[in-house]
This record gives structure tokens, sequence and C-alpha cells, in this order.
């Protein structure tokens, strides 16, 4: 413990047991000083927890001793920024006792908050959701917009850490828009939140942009401190983007600064996303060093984000592939502490989390790591039979190569006899005219209305509307001005074809006529042709092709390709 911790919690002792007796003496100086006076102090050496403190004590004596039960609140919450983790829910605690005298529903809800953002600082989600939605239910109950959005932001957080990301954003760019003209470092808070739900969203230039933002609103606003942590931000980002090299640079030039605030939290994920690039980078041994910065952040500060476990899981596969079973071993027992904290910590996070190893599989691998050196004396006994086991492997993919290049033949061999016959089919076409279709009576449609809608055909024919999309029965009976049964019986009466059957005819085959009369079609992509034809897809252009001519497209355009060279 440093000098000024040890200093301020003597302090606090002190307060504490004097305050008890009722003879807390403040110095002369301060004794008339105002709320203001001693806030501007409070503020000027808050760098300076030891000589804050002072400050902070006579305000808190002075609100007591004028029963001013918001100042008496104000002053729990300054002891509570400066003084250690640990305090810090007592004087939330005090805040609560103080705000619930009051009766006043802002200085209720404002002390939950503040109680859940303790709780939320030292990671125990559960609490801090649980204080936060208390704060909520006072807040909402009055106009003060500026604690309804603190709440919705703290929230916000919360949701982020257990992955549900779109809801965060949502609750995030209220805040933005509320925070953004009259509360600098609120709005700036949110929109490094903002940035991060970004980049776990997948979202990758929606968070870089975010990040810039935020560095030239940070110089704007000359709130330089928080310039790191958007650095910092798009370090990580930049690692999503497979930059390694400038994750690496963003998050280096950024983790001093945020070290010097005592954010271990963001230190830690700067450490985790140095340690990631590095093994992207193939330098693996520099990785090591900055895992074991997580490890150790872990094992001080019982701290970890869910997505830094996998830290563990590679150090563990590294010692094992180095059967350093020691270290090993070491790792799977850090593991299985992460996943008790992270448990504990919020019952929604374990499903939220893509483990490689669960608790079961964890203790197992513990149990193997023991017995490896007995093993691997009898896997000596094995390595004989590898070069047979290899000689089948080899074998499989041999028979598996043989299996697809018959298919491949036997297809092949089928599309050439199909294009062979549609070959023969339009020489005959040609060398014999088609005789007029003689139009046999329907049974219950009239004659006239017949003879009307194959007029309607024809035309629909000639004037190429089938190349249009989207048509089906209904569609097409409407255009004809008829009913559905009367085209289908149409149809399958003149045509022998169903609508799907008959439009998808008519496209493949101005398909087929465009690829033999004009050059340019045969390097048309099979988009460019499926669009060309008024098929919505790819995918269903292909298959009415394969299904009316008995080849596919590729295999009809380089068969013209050949022929014409």
């Amino acid at each position: 413990m440093n000098r000024k911790n040890l200093l301020l919690l003597l302090l606090l002792f002190f307060y504490s047991a004097s305050a008890q007796k009722n003879n807390f003496k403040i110095p002369d100086s301060l004794k008339k000083k105002n709320y203001e006076y001693l806030d501007d102090k409070i503020y000027e050496f808050r760098k300076d927890s030891a000589r804050a403190s002072v400050y902070a004590y006579a305000l808190l004596y002075k609100a007591k001793s004028e029963q001013n039960w918001k100042e008496i609140i104000n002053g729990y919450q300054n002891l509570l920024h400066m003084s250690p983790l640990k305090l810090r829910i007592v004087y939330a605690d005090s805040m609560i006792y103080a705000a619930k005298k009051s009766n006043n529903n802002e200085l209720i809800g404002s002390s939950y908050l503040s109680k859940g953002i303790v709780y939320y600082s030292q990671r125990i989600q559960d609490q801090a959701m649980d204080n936060y939605l208390t704060a909520n239910s006072y807040i909402s109950k009055t106009s003060n917009q500026y604690l309804i959005h603190k709440v919705k932001y703290s929230i916000a957080q919360t949701k982020f850490y257990i992955g549900f990301y779109d809801e965060a954003v949502s609750l995030l760019q209220e805040c933005i828009v509320y925070y953004k003209d009259e509360h600098p470092r609120p709005y700036l808070n949110s929109l490094h939140s903002l940035g991060l739900c970004y980049n776990k969203l997948g979202n990758f230039g929606r968070c870089s942009e975010i990040n810039a933002l935020g560095i030239s609103e940070s110089k704007r606003l000359k709130i330089e401190e928080m310039t790191p942590y958007f650095i910092h931000s798009e370090g990580i980002n930049e690692y999503f983007k497979k930059n390694y090299g400038a994750s690496i640079k963003n998050i280096e030039s950024s983790i001093e600064a945020i070290k010097e605030n005592n954010d271990a939290a963001n230190e830690e994920v700067g450490y985790f996303y140095l340690g990631k690039s590095y093994w992207s980078l193939h330098q693996k041994e520099k990785a090591l060093t900055y895992f074991q910065l997580v490890d150790k952040i872990f094992n001080d500060k019982k701290i970890l984000r869910p997505d830094l476990r996998q830290a563990f899981e590679l150090m563990i596969n590294y010692y094992k592939i180095k059967k350093d079973f020691n270290k090993q071993l070491y790792y799977v027992d850090q593991l299985l502490k992460a996943d008790t904290l992270l448990t504990e910590t919020n019952k929604y996070i374990v499903g939220k989390i893509h483990k490689q190893y669960d608790t079961k599989e964890l203790l197992l691998e513990k149990e193997r790591i023991t017995m490896e050196n007995e093993k691997m004396a009898a896997e000596l006994h094995w390595e004989k039979y590898y070069h047979w086991i290899f000689a089948g492997v080899i074998l499989l993919l041999f028979m598996v190569l043989l299996a697809v290049t018959y298919r491949y033949q036997k297809i092949r061999k089928k599309y050439k006899k199909n294009y062979q016959l549609h070959i023969e089919e339009q020489q005959k076409a040609k060398d014999k005219p088609k005789a007029p279709t003689e139009k046999v009576p329907i049974k219950n449609i009239n004659s006239e209305t017949v003879a009307l809608l194959l007029k309607q055909f024809e035309n629909f024919e000639k004037d190429k509307k089938f190349l249009d999309k989207d048509w089906n029965l209904s569609s097409l009976s409407s255009a004809f001005n008829t009913n559905p049964k009367y085209v289908s019986n149409i149809l399958e009466h003149f045509r022998t074809k169903g609508i799907n059957e008959y439009i998808n005819g008519l496209r493949i085959d101005y398909i087929i006529n465009l690829l033999q009369t004009e050059s340019k079609f045969k390097h048309y992509t099979y988009e460019a042709l499926a669009k060309e034809a008024g098929f919505s897809t790819t995918e269903r252009f292909k298959k009415a092709f394969l299904a009316k001519m008995g080849f596919s497209p590729s295999f009809f355009i380089n068969k013209l390709k050949k022929e014409k060279n």
C-alpha cells in the first residue's frame, strides 16, 4: 500500500472513531467556509486524496451540524471517490441512509445509483444491476433528466458486460443526445462506450468513426484525459481489423495514462489485446508476457471481463505443446478460478460466453495433465503403427478422390448427351416448321374465352413480358383479367406445364438464344444472366436452367466458346 493510501486509511479511521464521540475538530480556517469553497478544494486536490480528504471531512461535518441532507450525501460521495475500493460500499450505504432521512426521491435514487456504480467497478454485476433498478424506481418518479440518463448509462454498462450489445447501443445513443450540449464528461463516456459496443457487434468501421469523433471532441471540450481511452478503444478495434501493428501502437501509447487513473479493468483489457496482437504476429513469447500481466491483475484485483478468459486458454495450449506441465496445470487452475468468479459475478454471463473449456472439461484436463508423463511412455509403443494409420488415411483420400472423379465424369457424360439432344432438336425445328396447334375444346371454359386467352399468351411471349420478375398464377391471371383456374387449365391443356415451369422455360429459352446469337453474353456472370432473364436469384436461374436443359449454364457456355474457337 502506498503512503497516500495508508494516510487516507488512517484519516478515515480517525474520522470514524471521532465522529462517534461527536468531537471531530475541523481546522479553524475551514469552519466558516461555504460548501462551494470546500467543493472546489476537493476538486482541486482530486489527485491527492490525503489533502482532499481534509476538505471532505470539513464539508461532511459542516453538513451534519446543519442537518443538510443533500450536502451530507455529497460529503459521503466525496469520501467514496477518494477512499480505497473496499471502503466505498460503506460510504454508499451511508449515502442511502442519509437520503432516506431526507424523503427525497432524487437523493435516494442517486444514492442507490452510486452504490450500483461501486459494485460495477468491482465487477459484481448482479448487485450492480439490482441497485440500478432500485435507483430507477425512485428516479423515474422525478423529472430530473440528468439522473434518468445516468441510470440509462449505468444499465448500458451492465448490458455491455453481459453481452447485450444492441440494447446497450440503444441506451447509449439516448445518453449521447441528452448529454452532448451541457454535460461534456458523461457525453464523452457515452461515446466511448458506444464505440466499444460497435466493436463487439462487428461494426469496426462505425467504431473507428466514434473513436475519431471522441478524440476530436475531447480536444474541443478540453477534457484531454479522455483521449487515451478512445486511442485504447481504437487499438482494440485495429486488432479485430487484423491491423496488429496499429493495434499495438495505439494500446501501448494509451496504457500508461490508463494506469495513472488506477483503471485496472481497462489496463487488463489493454494487456490482453497486446498479447493477442503479438500472438497473431507469431511472437508468442512476447504475447505471453502480456497474458501474464492479465493474470497478475486477475490475482491482485479479482476482476476479469468474460472475453479475457481466453488468455488462460491460450497459455494452457501453449504450455501443453511445450510439455511444461507445471505451468499448464497452474493456468488450468486459473481458468477454473476465472469461471468461478464469472459465474458468481453474474448468473447470465455463463450462457453468453463461448468456452473452450467448461468446468467439467477443465477438471478432466487437470487430471490428464498429472498423468501425462505416464501416458507418454505408453504412446511410444504406438509410434510404430503410425505409418500404417497414415497409409490408411492416404488410401481413404485416394478412394474419395476416385469417387468424386467418377461422379464428375458421369455428370459430364450426361451433360454431353443432353447437349447433343438439344442441338438435334434445334436442327429439327429449323428443318421442319412447327405445325399449328389444334385447339381442342376445354370443358367448362367458353371457346371464345379460350381463344382470347391463347391470344394473350401469344402476346405475353411475343412481348417478352415473362422477363418481368415475380410472375405467379395470381399475378398472371390479374394481367390477363381472368381467374387463376382458367389460366391454370389453359397452361396445362395447351402447354402441358404448370405456371413456374412455363415462365422459367420461356426465360431459359430467351437466355439460350442470347448466348447463341450475341457473343457478349458468353462473358456475363451468372448473376447478370439471371437478372437479364428476370430471375430473382442466381441459384434459381441455375436450377431452372439445369431442369430444362439437362446441363448447367457453365457447361453450355464453355461448349459455345469451344465451338466458336
